[in-house]
């Protein structure tokens, strides 16, 4: 890309550099931004604070990569921060405040980028930059650039936040990006940013449901636990109809604002979704491709998947095929692995894995799009959705463990049963500690039965049922959405 058209590309995605220097309010632009006013017509105040230490904290040497799914608001979470940078004047100059979206971009034109963004606001040298790098990780090799860029250059003092949508298979973000000097500060380099959560969406709908404190996910069954079950008995109904209503909309932004406001997820998102999962699982099939896979996943998403068997039913030509298709589906942040386990948490080679896919929506596309595929199950939708929940609460104790696989896994017992969350080790400040083991099933009675294989194995542990209320076992039965919202 030639330097005069990255010039521009920089002078128009940085509005806010003109109005520092003539005087003028440098956060005007954003009533006229195209990605913060899109968002205007579902918004219901929700923001993630991911980012809030950079929008709030010094400039200094932090090297942040953002990911997630298309759609789930990393763009505009980004223009918030510099709406949220801009507003601390006398503490940082908007010209400090570098921001462009690079999809479309080389790896050799990030070298350019960083050239001529710091030549274009050299008015503020030798200040520290902020840089805001959108969608780089569809870039090839931008982690050996970003590398040469913090060992050689000054962007090595500078805040980087880089964003993506998917993972390029040259990327070495561990060699290149987390160790060494291509990231000096202690601040979490790895972050997620996934759909709303339960606990999210209960808090923008304003449900009138009680807001327990958020506990690790090895105190299950501790005493805050217990005081949130507690106070629950008085609310399982309106915790039941919030749960149904997630469990419909999922968590991306704009589902939850037109399904709180409609009480419909409307086609248009839809649609929008599906030409994501096509143009980054299956390009070059049919678009409802990805509904015929989501809905076969959807049907089998508490079980370990039999690839050989679903490649033959949805007709790829050999099990290859259909695997290239599922790490699409992972790599694209729309789905995560749960693979079997043993007793300690490792992985057991060779075996099935399940897959769940990361918001409760997608499990709907099937279905939406293509006339008679089957209508989600809410029981797999709740094993699924707590899986989720899991994963991230172990994700954010320890970065990194979503992307390599780490979160999760189901256990194999005696008599062909499983257990569907098995304990797995995570850190904590006394040193490592076990998850508390999890079953879901979204049941209204009988859970004592169901019960029975988690507590032969491990004496203890939860079983996520739809609205049964019980501590007085070594096995607990909380609701579901309770599990949802003490995991966070």
């Amino acid at each position: 890309m030639r330097d005069d058209v990255i010039r521009n590309r920089l002078l128009e995605s940085n509005p806010w550099w003109r109005a520092a220097s003539g005087g003028a309010d440098p956060t005007a632009w954003a009533a006229a931004d195209p990605v913060l006013r899109s968002r205007l017509p579902f918004d219901l105040g929700y923001r993630s604070d991911i980012l809030d230490d950079v929008a709030y904290g010094p400039v200094d040497d932090k090297l942040i990569v953002l990911r997630g799914p298309r759609r789930v608001g990393k763009s505009v979470l980004l223009k918030d921060t510099i709406v949220r940078l801009c507003h601390r004047r006398g503490e940082i100059d908007p010209r400090q405040i570098v921001y462009l979206a690079t999809d479309t971009m080389r790896a050799a034109d990030l070298h350019r980028v960083v050239a001529l963004g710091r030549d274009l606001t050299r008015s503020v040298d030798p200040a520290r930059r902020i840089w805001l790098l959108d969608e780089i990780t569809s870039i090839r090799d931008w982690t050996a650039t970003l590398k040469f860029l913090r060992d050689n250059t000054s962007f090595a003092d500078d805040t980087v936040i880089c964003t993506g949508s998917s993972w390029d298979h040259t990327a070495e973000a561990e060699r290149d990006l987390l160790v060494g000097r291509a990231g000096r500060s202690s601040t979490r380099r790895l972050r997620l940013l996934l759909p709303m959560t339960f606990r999210d969406v209960v808090t923008a709908t304003a449900r009138d449901v009680p807001m327990p404190l958020v506990v690790p996910p090895w105190e299950l069954q501790g005493s805050a636990a217990a005081a949130a079950l507690e106070q629950a008995e008085f609310f399982t109904e309106p915790l039941d109809l919030a749960w149904q209503s997630y469990l419909t909309s999922g968590g991306f932004p704009r589902a939850v604002g037109e399904h709180h406001q409609t009480g419909f997820v409307s086609d248009a998102f839809i649609e929008d979704l599906v030409a994501w999962l096509h143009r980054d699982i299956d390009p070059d099939e049919p678009a409802d491709s990805v509904a015929l896979l989501l809905a076969e996943l959807t049907e089998r998403s508490s079980s370990p998947l039999n690839r050989t068997e679903i490649a033959h039913i949805l007709g790829y030509p050999n099990r290859q095929a259909f695997d290239r298709r599922l790490a699409r589906i992972v790599n694209s942040f729309a789905g995560l692995w749960c693979h079997q386990i043993d007793d300690e948490g490792r992985r057991i080679a060779g075996s099935q894995s399940k897959l769940y896919l990361s918001d409760p929506l997608l499990a709907w596309l099937g279905s939406r799009v293509r006339a008679g595929l089957a209508l989600p199950d809410f029981t797999r939708l709740t094993e699924s959705t707590i899986g989720v929940a899991m994963a991230r609460a172990i994700d954010s104790l320890q970065a990194g463990r979503w992307h390599a696989e780490d979160t999760i896994g189901y256990l194999r017992t005696g008599g062909d049963r499983e257990i569907d969350l098995a304990p797995v080790p995570v850190p904590t400040a006394a040193g490592r500690a076990m998850t508390t083991p999890l079953e879901c099933k979204w049941v209204t009675q009988g859970w004592k039965g169901e019960a029975k294989v988690i507590e032969g194995r491990f004496s203890r542990g939860v079983l996520a049922t739809r609205n049964v209320v019980d501590h007085r076992s070594n096995v607990w039965a909380i609701p579901a959405p309770l599990v949802a919202l003490l995991l966070g």
